[in-house]
């Protein structure tokens, strides 16, 4: 699993590609799905938690035909992530 944050220039332009050529592109590197935040503290940013392998999320950001995709959905910065290995018990 790995846990991403982004903010964006205008939120339907950033849901109408992130929900179609962005899910096409990330299903090529073997992203299983996500799950998308909006942040309440910051109008402009979204956590997502996508069932991605390291391998496939590293494979996705060299993909030179992802930053177009990026620049089209208005991305203002590249995604930070922090990644999950495993259960975390409380």
């Amino acid at each position: 699993m790995i846990l991403a944050t982004t903010t964006f220039a205008d939120w339907d332009r950033f849901w109408s590609v992130f929900s179609t050529g962005g899910a096409e592109k990330r299903a090529e590197h073997g992203c299983k799905g996500a799950l998308v935040f909006r942040d309440d503290a910051a109008p402009d940013r979204v956590w997502a938690v996508f069932d991605w392998d390291d391998a496939g999320w590293e494979s996705f950001l060299t993909d030179p035909t992802v930053p177009p995709v990026m620049k089209d959905a208005g991305h203002l910065m590249k995604p930070y992530t922090l990644r999950f290995h495993g259960a975390v018990e409380a």
